[in-house]
C-alpha cells in the first residue's frame, strides 16, 4: 500500500473533513496549505497526484495521536526520521494508540472486514523487530484493518 492510499482509506473511514486533516497535519509541525492536501488525496493515477513521503505520513499519524489523546506534557518531542524506513508495524501501532484500541477492539475489526485473527497473532505485530515472535504486517492485514474501521465507523 501507498502512503497515499493509507491516507485516503483512514480519512474515508473516520469521515475526516479537510479542516482537520489540515489541523492533524498542524499537530506534528508540517504545515500544507488546502492544494498540497487535495493533491495528498488524489488517486495515484490522477493528474496533480502529490506523494506523501514516510515523514509526511508519520506526522500525520503522529498529529493524530495529539488530537485524539492530547500532547504529552515534559515529553521529548520526537522528530520523524527522514529516510526512516516506514512498516506498517509502526502504522498500526499509531492508529491503535491514536484510537486508544485495546486487543478486543481491533480483533472485533478485524472481524468487520472478514478476518480472523488471535490475540497472540496480534501481539506479534507489536513487537520489537528483533524478538523471536515478531512478525511482520503486510499490506493486506493492514488494508484489512483500515476496511474494518470503515465498517465499524461509517456504516
Amino acid at each position: 500500500m501507498t502512503n497515499n492510499d493509507i491516507l485516503r482509506r483512514f480519512r474515508y473511514a473516520l469521515d475526516i473533513s479537510n479542516p482537520k486533516m489540515l489541523e492533524i497535519f498542524r499537530n506534528s509541525g508540517h504545515e500544507i496549505d488546502q492544494e498540497t492536501l487535495l493533491s495528498l488525496l488524489k488517486k495515484e493515477e490522477e493528474e496533480g497526484c502529490l506523494a506523501c513521503s514516510n515523514g509526511l505520513l508519520e506526522g500525520f499519524l503522529d498529529g493524530l495521536i495529539i488530537l485524539k489523546r492530547g500532547r504529552q506534557e515534559g515529553a521529548p518531542r520526537e522528530a520523524a526520521t527522514p529516510g526512516r524506513e516506514r512498516t506498517n508495524n509502526i502504522i498500526l501501532r499509531k492508529l491503535r494508540i491514536a484510537l486508544e484500541m485495546k486487543d478486543d477492539d481491533m480483533i472485533e475489526v478485524m472481524k468487520l472486514a472478514g478476518v480472523t485473527v488471535t490475540k497472540s497473532e496480534l501481539g506479534a505485530l507489536f513487537r520489537s523487530r528483533g524478538h523471536k515472535n515478531y512478525k511482520e504486517c503486510g499490506d493486506q492485514f493492514l488494508r484489512s484493518f483500515l476496511t474494518g474501521l470503515t465498517n465499524r465507523y461509517r456504516v
